[in-house]
């Protein structure tokens, strides 16, 4: 019962921002509620406490003891889902696919089905001695990313 209303609270809250979406929700036996939340354009501290005063204000303290803790989706991360990817268009990706290969490149672009990453590397000449930069370009489904976490350079 208080697990329902928590949910029905919480999709309220997020039909009314159509720009933040659901990464995580649980609650514990003692009713410690956590909830993370990712947007189109990212989220702010103001976007957590909408989130939470949703929740919060709605449930009888009286009735029910919990504790809640809403957060954004870190930095570092990885993508859980294909409506993450959109917002870093652009950035640097490091990609380990389901059959063990890891990728690095900019995240060129992302559709329902995958995303296009983009690098260059170096590559023995055909002929002769030495190496050249070459660009490549890898299509990967989303149903073959066992994880991609956004590379934060400084």
């Amino acid at each position: 019962m208080f697990k329902k209303t928590v949910e029905d609270l919480l999709q309220n809250a997020l039909t009314e921002r159509q720009d933040l979406f659901l990464i995580d929700f649980s609650i514990s036996g003692d009713n410690a509620i956590k909830i993370v939340i990712d947007g189109d354009t990212g989220v702010l501290v103001e976007d957590c406490m909408f989130i939470s005063r949703a929740i919060e204000h709605n449930i009888d303290r009286d009735e029910h003891d919990f504790s809640l803790e809403v957060l954004s989706s870190g930095a570092t991360t990885p993508l859980v889902l294909p409506r993450q990817y959109a917002k870093h268009v652009g950035r640097n990706l490091e990609v380990r696919t389901n059959d063990g290969e890891n990728l690095e490149g900019q995240l060129i672009t992302t559709n329902e089905q995958g995303v296009v990453l983009k690098w260059k590397t170096r590559e023995p000449k055909p002929v002769g001695k030495g190496k050249v930069t070459v660009t490549k370009e890898a299509n990967i489904a989303f149903k073959d990313i066992k994880e991609a976490k956004v590379k934060i350079k400084f």
